[in-house]
């Protein structure tokens, strides 16, 4: 097939992209390579991507309407999985207009890309965040979601619902991806195991939220890319069951489906730094701190409509996934 990935220089495009193209796909990757966090880790991450046979990359902004109508009508896509957006719960708070430009306008391009061109699945990347104020544990597909605590969160729910609309009225297939917590080599640098190893190794203290009593559920990047691809090969169907009386989030009359891609094995922030401080051979200097505002306490995500969808369930461990981090760290960094 021929596959558009959005934000194929990013922590996870790179992974789906590799599993694309080993298998034997024709990817064209896009990404704006913008400076949130710094550019050289997403140029090294398409340096390991443009040699592999069957990619193309683009820089274009997923924002741009121009050059995303024109990239569709020329390229012809099979099926898209769209995982540009700014990311991001806190940075959400001080730059909520990068929210709107890249998730809203972004996304919206994309859906008319695949509306107007005949692509058979669009895969896109919904967060745990949304479901925000929700304390029900573990988080299901099958919860309400309209209480988002983040700038970001709302804007991951939005996509949702104009997925939906966009199910609804054109036929198009979509299922949108609720990661969990994603970590691993070629991560992102904003996130809690770089920012912590980083710190850890340079003898540095770390921000301990919520003094230490958060809990996450902590999901390998090779994990949420085998699910993405996973999900792909199963575009969206209507539910025949559906009903309308009693309207399930999880299910439609349209070919609309979310799943929720985690570890379901949530694990204590403080049992996370210890497999960190293990894996470094360092202990951390911890500064606890209160929670911040748009965090929530605690993730966790029941995984069994994914499992039953494609048969796959997440499942590397902790200790495995943090060490296989802190080696790529080390290396990639020369520490």
């Amino acid at each position: 097939m021929k596959i558009l990935v959005t934000g194929a220089a990013g922590f996870i495009g790179m992974h789906v992209s590799q599993i694309l193209l080993a298998r034997g796909d024709t990817v064209v990757g896009i990404d704006n390579l913008n400076d949130y966090y710094d550019p050289q880790l997403k140029h090294d991450r398409l340096a390991r991507l443009t040699p592999l046979p069957g990619f193309r990359f683009m820089k274009l902004d997923v924002a741009d309407r121009a050059g995303m109508d024109t990239l569709f009508a020329t390229e012809k896509f099979d099926r898209v999985v769209h995982l540009a957006a700014q990311a991001g719960v806190r940075y959400s708070l001080v730059n909520p207009q990068a929210y709107i430009d890249s998730n809203i306008v972004g996304f919206t391009n994309v859906l008319e890309g695949c509306r107007h061109n005949q692509v058979q699945h669009l895969a896109y990347a919904s967060s745990s965040s949304v479901y925000g104020g929700n304390t029900a544990m573990p988080f299901s597909e099958h919860h309400n979601i309209d209480h988002p605590v983040s700038m970001y969160a709302a804007t991951k729910k939005a996509n949702e619902l104009m997925a939906h609309t966009y199910s609804h009225l054109f036929g198009l297939p979509t299922t949108g991806l609720r990661f969990f917590t994603v970590y691993g080599p070629w991560g992102r640098p904003d996130m809690a195991l770089f920012l912590f190893t980083k710190a850890i190794i340079e003898d540095r203290q770390i921000d301990v939220f919520n003094h230490g009593q958060m809990i996450r559920d902590f999901t390998f990047v090779d994990d949420i890319a085998e699910g993405v691809v996973r999900v792909l090969d199963r575009p969206a169907t209507a539910d025949p069951a559906f009903d309308s009386a009693k309207p399930d989030p999880a299910r439609s009359n349209a070919p609309y489906r979310v799943f929720n891609i985690g570890n379901s094995d949530p694990v204590k922030l403080m049992a996370f730094i210890e497999a960190i401080e293990a894996a470094v051979g360092k202990t951390a200097i911890k500064n606890f701190m209160p929670l911040q505002d748009g965090d929530v306490p605690a993730t966790f995500a029941d995984v069994s409509e994914l499992t039953a969808w494609t048969g796959f369930k997440p499942g590397t461990p902790i200790a495995e996934g943090v060490g296989r981090f802190v080696a790529w760290y080390r290396a990639y960094f020369k520490r």
